[in-house]
């Protein structure tokens, strides 16, 4: 996607700070970090969000939570929060299939 910042960033147009990659998935640092470990973690196919989930191309959900437990034991994080919204009433702001990790502090209530 031409507008997708997330495609963009995968394409190097825009840098980021790289946590995590494979053939299937890209992890990065949050740039405006809402706990004291903010990583994003997203599929290298554009997905919209969690809506677009279907059977073809569920595998890479799976895989990115694998990623995931890969990641945080490897930082040593026992104690984590992983968020995805899907639309903007949800509070996406980007249209990019993703899943927040959020760790480092004792994390605050959900909405």
């Amino acid at each position: 996607m031409d507008d997708c910042i997330f495609c963009k960033i995968l394409k190097g147009e825009i840098p980021s700070k790289k946590a995590y990659e494979d053939e299937q998935v890209y992890a990065f640092y949050d740039i405006e970090p809402k706990a004291p470990v903010h990583i994003l973690v997203i599929p290298k196919q554009h997905l919209p969000g969690a809506a677009a989930i279907t059977p073809e191309n569920s595998a890479v959900v799976g895989h990115i939570f694998e990623v995931i437990a890969q990641l945080t034991r490897e930082m040593g994080l026992t104690d984590y929060r992983v968020v995805t919204n899907n639309g903007a009433d949800a509070g996406q702001t980007v249209h990019h299939l993703h899943f927040h990790i959020l760790a480092g502090g004792k994390l605050g209530e959900m909405a």
